[in-house]
């Protein structure tokens, strides 16, 4: 795997290239995301192993997908290009944000996946506070800052004390067997912010909020799967623990699932709308890691993954309107059929994933979750019933608000999209859908 890392750090001073280097950058994430398709891996155990870093099933999957949300970026961010505002150092960034992914999902000891998982952070927060839209953009950025880093601190703490009772930490060797409460909330804590699990979720609205559109892509389609990524591996280390105590997380999750489906029909903003949604959707991908079973585990990873591109399709989407008409506002953002009717179609289509209807990746990593907490316990039945019908009426009433109603007078005639962004759409739907057909490679990865 070090010659997509050394792919990246050659990519770097391209990007000083004054004429050309948004579109050979752009090109060379999309060829390095074939290279990877050809080098994919569906062993359970690691392959491609040197110096220390390798992948699994695991990891291949998810640096696939941030390969490919990292291109979309950068093609779905040309009003910056078209602008001109500060070119370089955006991809610059986006290709920092690239290699630390990229090293986070092929390490193979957890010191050096802290390392990275951390390091995410920082061109995440410089997108956020260099190309956001508002003044607010400085406290949403410290929201997020503060959110991690102080749920990252014990993190980092308890890798340190099983270093020094294990002499290691290789991620397929270490197996705990007398796991203190305490140590057990120190590994787990960074990740449930980083998911961001309910009762720790405010630092994402206002991210997403105040975020440029390839801020809000790479947030939705990636990093909020780091912390479920990490959760993965840390939860092979914990499962006697975790048997005793994880109850009390499914209960959050669901009931903090069901809420936040309850405040999204509140909205008016629609990339507030869309961040909520995600909020609850991670619920119930934490609740099926959290049950420990193998359809949970696996089912998780399978949302993850469709849950990435769905909703960095919708926030491209919104990013579309926005730029059309100025406004996030749902009482300004009506009657779209009217306005952008061939956007409609792609509106319709990304919403009806993103509640889960069939063809979609969404729909089988459902399904799972569902089975997995079932057969957890009963009773957890009933909250699921609440969250999948209201996953279904916030986005009915997103569908329904945005596309139809009086248009906004203060807008001309019909406006259409461009080839780029209707690219941008289906390069986002088309794999969401057709990875289904390769079902058993997601869920059965274990």
């Amino acid at each position: 795997m070090l010659k997509f890392v050394g792919l990246l750090i050659f990519l770097m001073p391209l990007v000083f290239l004054e004429i050309w280097s948004w579109w050979i950058i752009q090109s060379m994430f999309f060829f390095m995301g074939s290279m990877l398709m050809l080098n994919v891996v569906f062993t359970s155990g690691f392959s491609k192993v040197s110096y220390f870093l390798g992948v699994d099933a695991l990891s291949m999957g998810l640096i696939l997908l941030s390969v490919w949300i990292c291109a979309l970026m950068i093609m779905s961010s040309s009003s910056i290009y078209l602008n001109g505002f500060h070119v370089n150092m955006f991809l610059w960034l986006v290709i920092m944000l690239m290699l630390m992914l990229l090293c986070a999902f092929i390490s193979l000891d957890y010191f050096s996946f802290y390392l990275f998982f951390e390091g995410s952070l920082i061109p995440t927060l410089l997108l956020i506070l260099g190309w956001g839209y508002q003044p607010e953009r400085l406290q949403a950025g410290v929201y997020l800052m503060f959110y991690t880093l102080f749920a990252s601190m014990p993190l980092l703490v308890g890798l340190f004390y099983i270093y020094m009772m294990w002499g290691s930490l290789y991620m397929g060797g270490i197996e705990l067997n007398k796991v203190g409460l305490l140590l057990y909330f120190c590994l787990i804590a960074a990740f449930l912010v980083k998911m961001p699990m309910f009762l720790v979720h405010l630092w994402l609205p206002s991210a997403h909020v105040e975020a440029p559109v390839a801020g809000s892509m790479i947030l939705a389609g990636v990093l909020l799967k780091l912390g479920g990524y990490g959760l993965l591996r840390v939860y092979f280390m914990l499962v006697k623990m975790g048997m005793v105590m994880n109850f009390f997380f499914i209960s959050i999750s669901l009931l903090g699932g069901v809420m936040i489906s309850l405040l999204c029909l509140c909205q008016s903003d629609l990339k507030a709308l869309i961040a909520y949604s995600s909020v609850a959707h991670m619920g119930l991908v934490l609740g099926g890691i959290m049950t420990m079973n193998n359809w949970g585990f696996m089912s998780s990873y399978t949302m993850m993954l469709a849950h990435g591109l769905c909703s960095s399709g919708m926030f491209c989407l919104a990013n579309i309107s926005y730029e059309r008409l100025g406004s996030r506002s749902l009482l300004i953002n009506k009657g779209l059929m009217g306005f952008m009717p061939s956007m409609s179609m792609w509106w319709f289509l990304l919403i009806s994933s993103s509640m889960a209807a069939p063809p979609s990746l969404n729909l089988m990593g459902e399904i799972g979750l569902l089975i997995s907490m079932i057969g957890w316990s009963w009773l957890v039945m009933f909250m699921l019933v609440f969250m999948s019908f209201f996953s279904a009426v916030y986005s009915l009433y997103l569908y329904s608000f945005s596309q139809h109603g009086k248009m906004y007078s203060g807008l001309g005639a019909c406006s259409g999209g461009l080839v780029r962004e209707y690219l941008v759409l289906i390069l986002h739907w088309l794999p969401l859908n057709l990875l289904v057909l390769g079902g058993n490679l997601w869920i059965c990865w274990l």
